[in-house]
């Protein structure tokens, strides 16, 4: 009769307590750039750019972008100013300018950054919006 279970490919080196232990790497050493592990993070830092620079802006990163501006302007206002009332009054209208000025730049450059790729690439069709 045919064996229905597969077998174990490796044996299980259990220790006095009964804890099994994992046996590690077992293939080849590891060249000094893997060991250290800094040519992966450079690589994937750079695909991380990359992919950042070419998406889409969003109005929610717009607004993130402008309500740190505007909680800073605030605060400077009312430390420095000693206007809170005024300040706080503004703090909407900033944060609506702020927000379309941050989408409308990011937007401007993106577009300026797909235009410049597509000059660059042979003159094809400009990435779909």
């Amino acid at each position: 009769m045919a064996q229905t279970k597969r077998k174990r490919q490796t044996k299980h080196r259990g220790n006095a307590a009964g804890v099994v232990e994992s046996r590690g790497r077992t293939g080849r050493k590891p060249t000094a750039a893997e060991k250290s592990g800094k040519g992966k993070d450079l690589a994937k830092e750079r695909e991380r750019l990359l992919d950042k620079r070419d998406r889409l802006p969003t109005w929610r990163g717009a607004f993130v972008k402008a309500m740190f501006a505007a909680v800073l302007l605030l605060l400077f206002a009312i430390v420095f100013l000693k206007q809170s009332n005024q300040a706080i009054g503004l703090f909407p209208v900033v944060l609506v300018m702020y927000t379309l000025i941050s989408y409308f730049t990011d937007k401007w450059i993106y577009d300026r950054r797909q235009r410049k790729k597509s000059r660059a690439g042979g003159g094809g069709k400009a990435a779909p919006r």
